[in-house]
């Protein structure tokens, strides 16, 4: 009883508290005049481990019988440097300093970032300190694509985004050219799903600069389709914020990677004497995943026009090659006037390789180059330009196999083509095939593993046959069925004999034969005709053959000489190597392959059915001569300048020297040949120079013709100076002067093309315009100053001088420098030229000036030929990326 009066008691205190709680609060509390209403969406429940991610959601608590799916379908994980504060009170968690969400294939990174997970959206910001600079722009990734706003709304359940001065970056351009990097920024974008988005007031740009770029497109309203597309209504292009009158009412944006079909945009320009012109428009088709087109054409409005093609194809591990065709027809002036003309040309390159690892032991290759001789002389398009100067077009396909069995053989058919742009006619000559066959060469008389030793086991022969149609015709007798007329036929088979030995140790000799089967499928008869009066040459389809052969034996040793100055001295010794040889050789006369027919006079006069052979005519003389050479090299050992070198360097004074003659023992008279003199030092560092003479031994007479007298029986010297020829060549640049620096020059290695960095420089090189280095990258702003303490330059330099005096005439027939260089005058300016000074005749060659400029975004070229039969100007202006590379401005001089 006692018990139950205490709780009562506290009951009553219980109580009593309570009311008075619910006065106080009645105090402080004011009823806000809205009426609640039920909501009739049911809040979805979040997991459990909303503020733990780290506990792993039990099974059993979703009943997969009749319970609602939630609307988030993962986990959501988040963290943040400073703080998570979650408040029951609105429903929200915030993140502050370095926060971090991520859910599924999304992330999200801000300064700020505040979640909803009643309504399952996030919002996410910037952080500003007291000096009201921003920090930590949200970083939004959906799948592959990226977006880097200032703020940004976004809901997990819908997908859907609301995204304030958002900057994506997206990848476009050609497949095979690289891909280039297209900036997308916007004011406000409306995220509808995964693949659109929406944009008001953005700018397109592949400027590196995306706060402050020096140019971008300006488009008010676009729909955007990540790396698809972008299409705009009305948009124009501003160059550092000024709007330029380039624009259009609506655009299209490609942004695919890879190759797409699509138009090639076309220069505009006038030509007086041809009116208007479109160049260099066309269309592009990527035909399979091997291989592509493109076709661009001129057009001008007096009727001229010009169309090329292009088909680029490669497989991988395979092979890879190119077909260009082009083709021109000119029309100068009007019909009526006394100056018209019209002229067709054409031009077809075909390039094809194939890869070693495709096929080990057979290999086709092809390089085709013809066409009208005046083609590039004559084209008006700049892409032409770099190739007025080719003097010789030539070709070659073939294909060869290899049988590796012992005794290997390998097989070769080859088509090859030669044509001199320069001559009158233009003379072309083909072989249409040549087959050629080698055995390898065979010991038969030693083991095939085992070493040769001795003059019997040396033995070795070989086999080849060499069989062609060699055809000579000119450019206009080209294509049709004359140009067979003067086509030859014939095969040469060949079987080579030689061995070699030792004599007392230290004389090298060797023995060697060779004998010749020529087969010709045409032989001429020759006779006089009493009634024509005059010499009748008679064509025979037949086959027919001869045989020559020779014989030849030489001996050779080398020897060593070394003259040593002491260890204490600057040349500490001098090295001479010779290597002197003695060889005779013998070949009979083949009078049996000789007919005779009697001339006018009566006298009989003596001629070979073989005369149009391919392989040459049977000798009538006897082959009877000793021949010497002597060849020399001269080195010196120097004390090294650096004082922890060991070893002494190696300076070579002569890298070779060579002499040779010879002594017909047959000939009548004039049986010493002249002397062969040539070699090549570098005695200068890093300037080699090759040098060569000729020197007779014999006189000649006031006609200039060579007679049977010594030249030093008849008042001169003992050998004559008939010809000489010294040539060098050498580059310097600023790098061989830097004070205290390493002056050694290196050779720079040969570049690969990187096809994934912005190919305006194969661009460049397909529409004729100069070509650009990549651009590197940079960290920052690059400087440009004006004048600078150093300025990079480079420069090559040729020489040539040729003398000849084999009639006393005592002239210098070739004297000429070649010169050409680069100049960069700041880090974004280059200035190159290219060269040359005849000496003799005192004119410059083709001289070319170019100078380029990097504007960042652009790139601005002027390439200029101040004088000569191709003088002309070109300029150029445009942006550096293969996406925008149609936005440009070209002009160039007339003819």
């Amino acid at each position: 009883m006692q018990s139950n009066k205490h709780i009562l008691v506290f009951l009553f205190i219980l109580i009593g508290w309570t009311i008075n709680l619910k006065a106080q609060e009645g105090d402080f509390i004011k009823p806000l005049p809205i009426k609640a209403h039920q909501d009739s969406i049911t809040a979805p429940l979040l997991p459990i481990n909303i503020l733990n991610d780290s506990i792993p959601l039990d099974s059993l608590e979703i009943d997969s019988v009749g319970g609602k799916k939630p609307l988030l379908l993962d986990q959501i994980k988040y963290k943040a440097k400073d703080y998570v504060k979650l408040s029951q009170s609105d429903n929200k968690i915030y993140l502050y300093n370095e926060a971090e969400i991520y859910y599924q294939d999304t992330e999200l990174k801000a300064g700020v970032i505040v979640m909803d997970y009643i309504k399952n959206e996030v919002y996410a910001g910037r952080l500003r300190d007291s000096t009201g600079t921003y920090s930590q722009l949200p970083f939004f990734k959906q799948g592959s694509n990226e977006v880097r706003p200032d703020s940004i709304r976004f809901n997990f359940d819908t997908q859907k985004a609301l995204i304030w001065n958002s900057r994506t970056e997206q990848q476009a351009g050609l497949g095979q050219l690289g891909s280039d990097a297209m900036k997308v920024y916007a004011e406000v974008t409306k995220k509808e799903n995964d693949s659109v988005y929406f944009l008001s007031e953005g700018k397109l740009t592949t400027s590196k600069d995306t706060i402050d770029p020096d140019y971008y497109i300006r488009i008010r309203k676009a729909k955007f389709v990540p790396k698809k597309k972008i299409i705009a209504g009305y948009s124009n292009l501003y160059i550092v914020d000024v709007p330029t009158p380039i624009a259009l009412p609506f655009a299209y944006f490609p942004l695919t990677v890879g190759r797409t079909a699509g138009l090639i945009f076309p220069t505009f320009g006038n030509d007086p004497n041809r009116g208007y012109f479109l160049q260099n428009g066309g269309y592009y088709l990527p035909i399979s995943d091997y291989v592509d087109l493109s076709v661009t054409g001129d057009f001008y409005t007096n009727g001229s026009y010009g169309f090329r093609t292009q088909s680029i194809y490669a497989k991988r591990y395979k092979y890879r090659g190119n077909v260009n065709f082009s083709y021109e027809n000119i029309i100068t002036s009007q019909k009526g006037f006394d100056d018209f003309s019209r002229s067709s040309s054409y031009n077809i390159r075909i390039s094809h390789s194939q890869d070693t690892k495709a096929s080990p032991n057979s290999r086709f290759s092809a390089s085709v180059n013809l066409g009208s001789s005046q083609f590039f002389t004559n084209s008006l398009n700049q892409i032409n330009r770099a190739n007025t100067q080719t003097n010789t077009f030539a070709s070659s396909i073939s294909y060869s196999k290899t049988f590796p069995e012992y005794p290997s053989v390998n097989t070769s058919l080859t088509l090859t083509h030669t044509q001199n742009t320069r001559t009158e006619e233009s003379v072309i000559n083909m072989s249409l095939p040549t087959f050629q066959a080698s055995m390898e060469r065979i010991f038969p008389f030693a083991k095939r593993d085992g070493l040769k030793k001795g003059i019997i086991q040396n033995v070795n022969f070989q086999y080849d046959v060499n069989a062609q149609n060699s055809i000579t015709t000119t450019e206009e007798d080209f294509f049709t069925s004359e140009m067979f007329d003067g086509a030859r036929v014939g095969a040469r088979h060949r079987i080579p004999v030689s061995t070699n030995f030792k004599v007392a140790k230290y004389l090298s000799v060797g023995l060697s034969g060779n004998y010749e089967d020529v087969w010709s499928l045409e032989t001429i008869s020759r006779r006089y005709d009493d009634d024509l009066e005059e010499v009748v040459t008679d064509t025979i389809a037949g086959f027919d053959r001869f045989n020559r052969y020779s014989f030849s034996t030489s001996i050779g040793t080398t020897v060593y000489g070394t003259f040593n100055f002491g260890e204490d001295k600057k040349i500490q010794a001098i090295r001479h190597v010779m290597r002197p040889s003695i060889s005779y050789s013998y070949a009979p006369s083949f009078e049996q392959f000789y007919n005779t027919y009697t001339d006018e006079d009566g006298d009989e006069v003596q001629y070979t059915p073989f005369e149009n052979s391919i392989y040459g005519r049977p000798s009538l003389s006897k082959g009877n001569s000793i021949g010497f050479s002597l060849q020399n090299t001269l080195e010196a050992k120097v004390k090294d300048k650096d004082s922890t070198a060991t070893e002494p360097r190696k300076v070579s004074i002569l890298s070779n020297l060579n002499l040779s003659t010879s002594y017909n023992f047959e000939a009548d008279s004039l049986k010493l040949s002249p002397i062969s003199l040539s070699g090549g030092t570098e005695i200068i560092k890093n300037v080699p120079i090759n040098f060569s003479a000729t020197l007779d031994p014999y006189a000649i007479d006031n006609n200039g013709t060579r007679i049977n007298t010594f030249n030093i029986n008849n008042g001169g010297g003992l050998l004559r100076l008939t010809s000489a020829r010294v040539n060098t060549g050498f580059s310097i640049d600023s790098e061989m002067f830097k004070k205290g620096g390493d002056k050694k020059r290196e050779k720079p290695e040969k570049e690969e093309p990187d096809y994934g960095a912005n190919p305006f420089e194969l661009q460049g090189a397909r529409d004729g315009e100069p070509h650009f280095k990549k651009d590197e990258e940079d960290s920052g702003d690059t400087e440009n100053p004006i004048y600078a303490s150093k300025i990079p330059w480079d420069m090559r330099l040729t020489y040539v001088a040729t003398y000849s005096n084999s009639n006393r005439q005592n002239e210098i027939t070739n004297h000429s420098l070649m010169f050409s260089g680069n100049v960069q005058l700041s880090p974004k300016w280059e200035v190159g030229f290219n060269s040359g000074y005849d000496i003799k005749n005192k004119g410059f060659a083709d001289t070319r000036l170019n100078f380029k400029r990097d504007l960042d975004s652009f790139r601005l070229s002027f390439d200029w030929t101040p004088f000569g039969r191709f003088e002309r100007w070109y300029f150029f202006i445009g942006i550096k990326s293969s996406i925008l590379s149609d936005l440009k401005w070209e002009n160039r001089s007339q003819r």
